[in-house]
């Protein structure tokens, strides 16, 4: 049975929530052989990753989506560009983290979560909307993004980990 999740503004209280996304996520791509994109190591056991799971939940534009339950199924997390990726020449909502989970039952929750993105920067009176992505691989995961709208921008590598920028207009 499919379940339609609802959106609400992520807390601190909800960072162990997303952090469980994260480790099953990571399990999943480590039965796919996609050890490259983040590692095999749970990132609720990554003190570097806990806090920066932390500090994504606290910004002012961080949604979890929730199933029937109440239970955390998706993360987004919107605000500045990364440090690592140039600034844009004009205003945008960037894309910081989005984290979706695996459950079937849920399948969609990603992309009503990037649909969540553009209303909100609609919302803002900005037009354009960017993400960087793990570049590597199989490309599935620039693929997913680009069948979510987005066109590819630039690339960047990141102490050995390669990036790709994409950018979507919702001008159009």
């Amino acid at each position: 049975m499919q379940i339609t999740p609802t959106m609400r503004r992520a807390t601190i209280d909800d960072a162990a929530a997303v952090l469980q996304l994260f480790d099953g996520a990571i399990a999943w791509f480590a039965e796919i052989g996609n050890t490259e994109q983040w590692g095999t190591e749970p990132w609720s056991t990554q003190e570097r990753q806990i806090a920066r799971v932390e500090e994504a939940c606290a910004l002012p534009e961080a949604w979890v989506a929730v199933d029937g339950s109440g239970a955390v199924c998706g993360f987004i997390a919107l605000g500045d560009a990364m440090p690592y990726v140039p600034a844009a020449p004009h205003p945008e909502l960037y894309v910081r983290v989005l984290i979706a989970s695996r459950d079937p039952r849920v399948r969609g929750v990603g992309r009503a979560l990037m649909t969540l993105a553009d209303e909100r920067a609609r919302e803002m009176g900005i037009t354009e909307l960017r993400l960087d992505c793990f570049g590597g691989g199989t490309g599935a995961l620039v693929r997913y993004y680009e069948s979510c709208g987005y066109e590819r921008t630039s690339t960047f590598d990141e102490g050995g980990w390669p990036g790709q920028v994409l950018a979507r207009s919702l001008a159009r």
